[in-house]
């Protein structure tokens, strides 16, 4: 008998069960993490510009990350309607003529 036939099935993994937050806050968590990822991305890429591979590159990072999140956060809750507003001028909705 080989170790395979002797061994138990093996059962998937499971990730444990979380609760998740209601649909309503759907429109806060949305441009919560695109400014957190955006805002991330930018000042890294900023940061590496200015600076380049120096030594505390990672604070300087870190501290200019946190100063435009933010601004950044804000600023998008406020233009969010806007930009919904302008995407509806462009795209078409499906069933719409």
């Amino acid at each position: 008998m080989s170790l395979a036939e002797s061994s138990p099935p093996s059962s998937p993994v499971t990730a444990p069960a979380t609760r998740k937050l209601p649909a309503r806050y759907a429109a806060v968590v949305l441009p919560f993490f695109l400014s957190v990822i955006m805002t991330c991305i930018v000042s890294l890429i900023s940061t590496l510009h200015s600076v380049g591979l120096s030594r505390g590159v990672l604070l300087l990072w870190m501290s200019a990350w946190g100063l435009s999140w933010i601004i950044a956060f804000p600023t998008l809750m406020l233009l969010l309607p806007l930009v919904r507003r302008l995407t509806a001028m462009v795209v078409q909705v499906p069933g719409s003529r």
